[in-house]
């Protein structure tokens, strides 16, 4: 019997409402797709991004619409030619990749990992808010040995400050979504070298950030908006010092993985992070992430419930998958 593809969205809701530069949501809605074949089934998880012109609906669509190739046998580097990046191939992507697994008895890391997976530390998000509020957030979080801190106003000094003295132990990334400007960038740079944050995610917007390649960067630069696939990466070497890679940009582990290893030949950090989704969607990623410099992987502490079962945190660290949920 040929495999047979199927979607769904879902909708999770947040813990609290999670606030960056561009705005606020209470819910997580992605798209899981189901790849089955002889009464195995294998998951993936996208998370539609509207930043990237991506809606849920469009994206569930997509997934559908491709659930012929499917039934013919399409394989994942079939995939790569055939959809263009972004959330829809990476269900697909993460679906084959989970049922290739569950029909081999292959576990994905023996193909992903270069060394036995092993339990990473994650980045645990204060979301953007008034610098009390901030501080209070970061305090809450003191035993978290990586925070990554939304900013990214006109003004972030007192927030920045607020958060470096709530959180003295901890190594602390800044993300600024896009929302600093030629304007403050340089007092931002010089403030968080000063307060020994550790990095600065994607300060300018994307396409608008031709100012890094030449001005110091007294703290690393790591794009996320500005970067997506393998192709983009070239082209930043001169403004970036480290790149953060979405299996929701990527189009899936498949690119994702010789994405890392390009970006490493190019002399780029390497950070793996997530949009807001479900242990599902961290799955593949955790494996990605063995040999990250930054992890970002918390978007299941995010919701108010998970999927079961679901990844496994304790204090900093995330385990690898365990083969229910994937790979």
């Amino acid at each position: 019997m040929p495999r047979q593809l199927s979607a769904m969205i879902e909708s999770f809701p947040l813990a609290r409402a999670f606030n960056i530069s561009r705005g606020a949501k209470t819910t997580a809605d992605v798209v899981t797709c189901t790849i089955t074949e002889n009464g195995v089934s294998g998951r993936g998880e996208c998370v539609p991004y509207k930043r990237y012109g991506e809606t849920v609906e469009g994206v569930l669509k997509a997934i559908e619409a491709y659930a012929a190739a499917i039934s013919a046998g399409a394989t994942r580097q079939d995939l790569q030619s055939a959809m263009k990046p972004g959330a829809a191939r990476n269900a697909i992507d993460c679906a084959l990749w989970d049922i290739e697994s569950k029909l081999s008895g292959r576990p994905a890391a023996m193909t992903a990992c270069r060394i036995l997976p092993r339990p990473v530390p994650t980045a645990v998000t204060v979301s953007l808010g008034d610098p009390s509020d901030m501080a209070d957030e970061a305090r809450a979080h003191a035993s978290q040995k990586l925070l990554k801190v939304k900013v990214g106003t006109s003004d972030d000094r007192a927030r920045i400050h607020a958060v470096a003295s709530a959180a003295r132990d901890a190594e602390i990334i800044l993300d600024a979504n896009e929302g600093w400007d030629e304007s403050n960038i340089r007092e931002h740079l010089l403030l968080a070298a000063e307060l020994h944050i550790s990095l600065i995610e994607q300060p300018m917007p994307a396409g608008k950030d031709e100012i890094l390649a030449h001005i110091p960067h007294p703290v690393p630069i790591c794009a996320d908006e500005s970067v997506h696939t393998l192709a983009d990466l070239e082209a930043l070497a001169d403004r970036y010092d480290a790149i953060n890679i979405k299996l929701d940009k990527t189009g899936g582990l498949t690119e994702a993985l010789e994405m890392r290893d390009r970006a490493r030949e190019l002399g780029f950090g390497v950070m793996i992070g997530c949009m807001v989704g479900t242990s599902l969607a961290m799955a593949p990623a955790v494996l990605l992430a063995q040999d990250a410099d930054w992890v970002d992987l918390d978007g299941p502490l995010l919701l108010a419930r998970d999927r079961s079962p679901g990844l496994s945190y304790s204090g900093s660290l995330v385990s690898p998958p365990s083969p229910q949920l994937w790979g």
